[in-house]
């Protein structure tokens, strides 16, 4: 597989310079980069380390001086991380499974299978499920009765989709993702030192030792369409309703979703997020690694949580936070300056009330 120069530039709507002919089998970064590979120096400390690789055509930035760079040519894309996007697309291998159902594959005769469908090695389609057209599903994968698969899917190896979750079209699932685990609902039969601290923020009070029953999962889970799902992530069903994830959003490795969770549009969940059960995230909403987020809580529109972040709070629309617990940006990066400042200011007391022991025995 290879394009040439004025093939890559003209599918991403970027300029072509210099000898646009000239073909590319790959990407490389640049101290990486071969002869015919695309060396990737979107920022000029990229492009700095050109000259350890033999990279002769690059990706660059909108202004940049490419012969000076000692190219022979150039893809000149004003936002070139957004290029990447498709820029990426062009030059993915794919995982070579091939076309067709695998022999060892296990149909329940009940199912519905689309036109143009790869199903790889031991995986397992349980009875009445749908499998839309032309997705792609790895090996070893199980999927539950009465589940639904939309168009066009990539289900990579080892995912687990239980029954009756609903998936829409163009989702991407990575490998090991699991959707449709019985939610963690217990209760007590008698009223549990949980309930007691929530009530009273401290005192657990007689409640003794308690055993917890389970409550069963009776929803299911529904992702829209052009959802992404990380590797190992974990998306719990519903008790009665279903957890749903919107349109376009983006679930990242290792990240927790519980039971009854609403998460809106075009929202991020980066890794090792963790959402408890019944809370409901806007859109465009961002959560950066290791935020928590705690249990029937609401974060509003286009919020912006930092690394780390624990919101333990509703949190309104447009709020950008960090911290724990949470609380805008601004305030916790002010706070942590004044924290810096508390051995200085100690110090300086120490100081003042010396001063001022020594005063009061001259007189």
């Amino acid at each position: 597989m290879s394009y040439s120069i004025q093939e890559i530039a003209t599918a991403l709507g970027a300029s072509a310079v210099g000898a646009t002919d000239m073909r590319i089998s790959a990407l490389a970064e640049p101290a990486d980069a071969g002869r015919e590979h695309l060396a990737l120096a979107t920022r000029p400390d990229y492009a700095a380390a050109l000259s350890q690789g033999e990279a002769r055509a690059a990706m660059v930035w909108d202004g940049a001086d490419w012969q000076a760079l000692g190219l022979e040519a150039a893809i000149i894309a004003p936002r070139p991380r957004y290029a990447m996007s498709g820029l990426t697309a062009m030059m993915d291998l794919g995982e070579a499974w091939g076309n067709g159902i695998h022999p060892s594959a296990i149909i329940d005769n009940t199912a519905q299978i689309g036109p143009d469908v790869h199903i790889g090695p031991l995986t397992v389609v349980g009875a009445r499920a749908q499998i839309g057209a032309g997705c792609r599903i790895g090996p070893q994968v199980t999927i539950g009765a009465d589940a639904l698969i939309g168009e066009n899917g990539l289900i990579r190896e080892g995912v687990r989709i239980a029954a009756r979750v609903r998936i829409g079209a163009r989702v991407i699932l990575n490998p090991g993702a699991a959707l449709g685990g019985d939610g963690f609902s217990f209760v007590t039969p008698e009223k549990s030192g949980v309930e007691a601290v929530r009530e009273t923020l401290g005192d657990q009070g007689d409640a003794g030792a308690q055993r917890y029953v389970r409550i069963h999962s009776l929803g299911s889970v529904w992702l829209g369409d052009d959802v992404e799902v990380g590797a190992n992530a974990a998306i719990d069903r519903g008790t009665v309703r279903d957890t749903r994830i919107g349109d376009r959003t983006k679930v990242d490795t290792l990240v927790m979703i519980a039971h009854n969770v609403v998460i809106g549009t075009d929202t991020l969940l980066c890794g090792l997020v963790g959402v408890a059960g019944s809370t409901r995230i806007g859109n465009n909403v961002v959560l950066a690694g290791q935020v928590g987020v705690g249990d029937n809580l609401f974060v509003g529109d286009n919020v912006i949580a930092g690394g780390g972040t624990k919101i333990l709070s509703n949190i309104p629309s447009g709020r950008v936070i960090l911290g724990y617990p949470a609380m805008k940006m601004d305030s916790h990066i002010d706070m942590y300056k004044h924290m810096r400042r508390l051995g200085r200011m100690v110090a300086d007391v120490a100081a003042l009330k010396k001063a001022v022991f020594k005063s009061g025995q001259s007189d």
